[in-house]
């Protein structure tokens, strides 16, 4: 079942160097990003993705996948996950979260400032759209740059984001051996649920993943 929605609940108010911040949680469901599929299932639906030439970046714009979009009150989907992935997270009144530490799994590095961190998409966005996407409506586009259900979203550190930029497994891999697993079930997973395709360089890079590391 798809879940829809968070409710970020408010433990204490402290003072921290004289500002007030409230130290929030999410529900147990979020405390970290969902589990994919197991590596049976992950070989499964693998080999039930259609395999395609990668499309055309032509139209693509950032801004067509509208994020990030509001979860509860002044909380946004960036900030909801930093809450959900860190930890001891503490938040000021505009939802920011001004304390605390994440652990990225890409690289094995722990930060404790929010803005050493990106919020990554596991399947980047130029992906998507290369790979089925640009046909899709905006709303579809939203949900999927916003998709908390699934494990798209991962607080990892910001350069190795960046450095990963919208690469497929075939082209960038964590430099985390023990996360390699996770992170082809995971681009597995969610090119699956959203009936994306997959080139077949990347198909075999999936599949040489998972038979070696899960």
């Amino acid at each position: 079942m798809k879940r829809t929605g968070i409710t970020v609940t408010a433990l204490t108010t402290v003072l921290a160097g004289g500002l007030a911040v409230t130290a929030l949680t999410a529900p147990a469901a979020y405390a970290e990003p969902p589990a994919p599929p197991g590596k049976a299932t992950t070989l499964e639906h693998l080999a039930d993705l259609t395999v395609a030439a990668e499309g055309s970046s032509s139209g693509y714009d950032r801004d067509k996948f509208p994020h990030w979009s509001t979860v509860s009150g002044a909380c946004n989907t960036r900030e909801v996950v930093l809450q959900r992935d860190g930890t001891n997270v503490q938040t000021n009144s505009s939802c920011a979260a001004v304390s605390g530490s994440w652990y990225s799994p890409y690289d094995g590095a722990t930060w404790t400032q929010a803005s050493d961190v990106d919020i990554d998409h596991m399947v980047p966005l130029a992906e998507a759209w290369r790979s089925g996407a640009s046909s899709w409506t905006t709303a579809r586009r939203e949900g999927f740059a916003n998709d908390r259900a699934s494990s798209q979203l991962w607080a990892v550190t910001d350069n190795v984001n960046q450095s990963k930029g919208d690469k497929d497994p075939a082209e960038w891999i964590p430099s985390r051996t023990a996360f390699r697993c996770m992170y082809a079930r995971s681009w597995t997973d969610v090119k699956y649920r959203y009936g994306l395709t997959v080139d077949s360089a990347e198909k075999a890079a999936l599949t040489g993943l998972v038979n070696d590391h899960c």
